[in-house]
């Protein structure tokens, strides 16, 4: 395939990225204005427990994401094929899948939070950790109710409702912050718990509103009411579920590597774990607005899977990971020239920033790897590849970002760079291991029931 071939993709494409992209962003943003803001506290134990019990609840927040994801190609594949009730009744199915896995998170953060002293976490930032996890547990639930209705506007092909709402949740966030960190305006002044706080009311503001455009918006309306059609089938949801597990199981380990890492990092040092905070919220960051692309083409990949269009298929995958490269190859230049710069904006401690800045070197040599394998799960989940990814992310952060992280860290003695030496090594391998999957299933790829064998 020459590169002229897919040219005419990158607008298409683009416009259907870039509000999921600025709705990834937002998300990231809640946690990149709570570092900022507990940031202006001067405390590096608050900075590091932040990051502690934000690295926790990121793991079991990315358990259910997985579940609200995979019905995203579900919904894509009979849209295009054409097949409205369907839709209807998987979009039932789902609401109930949703609010019962929000439920088993909040049982699961409940479990994590008694076990929080025996962690080996600085002794100051156990106390600070465990009430500020506390308040984020009552955010799990509003966030797996947005996480699901926002996956099937997207299965629709539309993107910029969750955008907007997630705009808006952002600027909740923030006034919160303002509100309840500081003080002001008459409020109490919860100082670091008051991040916490601010998190939790923007959570089930944007919940509340992606339910109500669900059910009122005029694309999406129709589905909601002819839901009534149809009865909640326990093997439906249950096969549902069973679809979501293997995403969620390649999300949660991805996630997984990424947040012992952290609390590796905390055995280091409270210094070490707060560099690690700042440099991962920037990391995060542009991973985010990569897999902005990456579900843009998992709806192109879906929906063009409906209608049986190969060609379409291999033309969005290639524009694809061109957008990738070039994004990427900006932001690793970035990290890499202003790697001092960037941590002194959210913190002014020297010490910290100067752990920071050899961590965002590492960080820069990862960014490509990072978005590439990102948008090949995309491609692979328009494709109904569900199980694969998930071994892969096995193999590549279990079996290895892990294990190489402690030995450099801890028996080589390299400290807080050998953790993030071992997200290179897993990245690129995953990067490889995936791009291999693509290359061997996509001309197989035909107008077949590959998601699941339900309605």
């Amino acid at each position: 395939m020459k590169l002229n071939d897919c040219t005419h993709c990158y607008g298409p494409l683009l416009r259907l990225a870039i509000p999921v992209v600025l709705a990834q962003a937002g998300q990231m943003l809640v946690t990149l204005v709570d570092t900022i803001m507990v940031g202006q506290l001067s405390n590096e134990n608050y900075l590091a427990a932040v990051s502690f019990s934000g690295n926790i609840y990121n793991i079991v927040m990315f358990m259910g994401l997985g579940v609200a994801v995979a019905v995203t190609p579900i919904i894509g594949k009979r849209f295009g094929a054409g097949r409205g009730g369907s839709v209807s009744f998987w979009l039932k199915q789902h609401r109930l899948l949703t609010v019962l896995v929000g439920l088993a998170q909040m049982l699961i953060m409940l479990g994590l939070w008694a076990l929080i002293p025996y962690m080996r976490q600085p002794e100051a930032v156990v106390p600070v950790a465990q009430r500020y996890f506390m308040i984020m547990i009552f955010s799990i639930l509003p966030t797996q109710i947005y996480y699901g209705a926002r996956q099937f506007a997207e299965g629709l092909a539309n993107t910029r409702i969750s955008m907007q709402i997630t705009i808006l949740g952002n600027l909740i966030n923030v006034l919160c912050n303002y509100l309840f960190i500081f003080g002001n305006w008459g409020c109490p002044r919860l100082g670091v718990y008051g991040a916490a706080v601010g998190t939790v009311i923007s959570k089930v503001f944007m919940a509340v509103a992606m339910e109500m455009v669900v059910r009122y918006n005029r694309q999406f309306s129709e589905y909601s009411r002819n839901t009534r059609r149809h009865s909640l089938g326990l093997k439906a949801v249950a096969g549902l579920f069973r679809l979501g597990i293997p995403v969620g199981t390649q999300m949660t380990l991805e996630c997984s590597a990424f947040a012992i890492g952290g609390i590796m990092m905390g055995a280091i040092g409270a210094i070490e774990c707060s560099a690690h905070q700042i440099v991962m919220t920037f990391t995060s960051l542009t991973y985010l607005m990569v897999s902005g692309i990456a579900s843009a083409i998992t709806i192109k990949v879906s929906v063009f899977n409906g209608q049986n269009d190969l060609t379409a298929m291999k033309f969005y995958s290639k524009a694809a990971v061109h957008l990738t490269i070039a994004f990427m190859t900006v932001t690793a230049l970035t990290f890499v020239f202003l790697r001092y710069q960037i941590p002194a904006l959210i913190i002014d401690l020297p010490d910290v920033v100067a752990v920071a800045a050899v961590l965002m070197l590492v960080g820069g040599m990862y960014q490509i790897s990072d978005g590439l394998q990102v948008v090949y799960l995309g491609i692979l989940r328009g494709l109904g590849d569900m199980t694969y990814p998930a071994v892969v992310s096995g193999l590549a952060y279990t079996l290895t970002s892990l294990p190489v992280g402690y030995i450099l860290s801890f028996v080589v003695g390299l400290g807080a760079i050998g953790i993030w030496i071992g997200y290179f090594v897993s990245l690129t391998l995953a990067c490889v291991l995936l791009y291999r999957r693509i290359q061997k299933i996509m001309p197989r790829a035909k107008n077949e029931e590959t998601t699941t064998t339900f309605a």
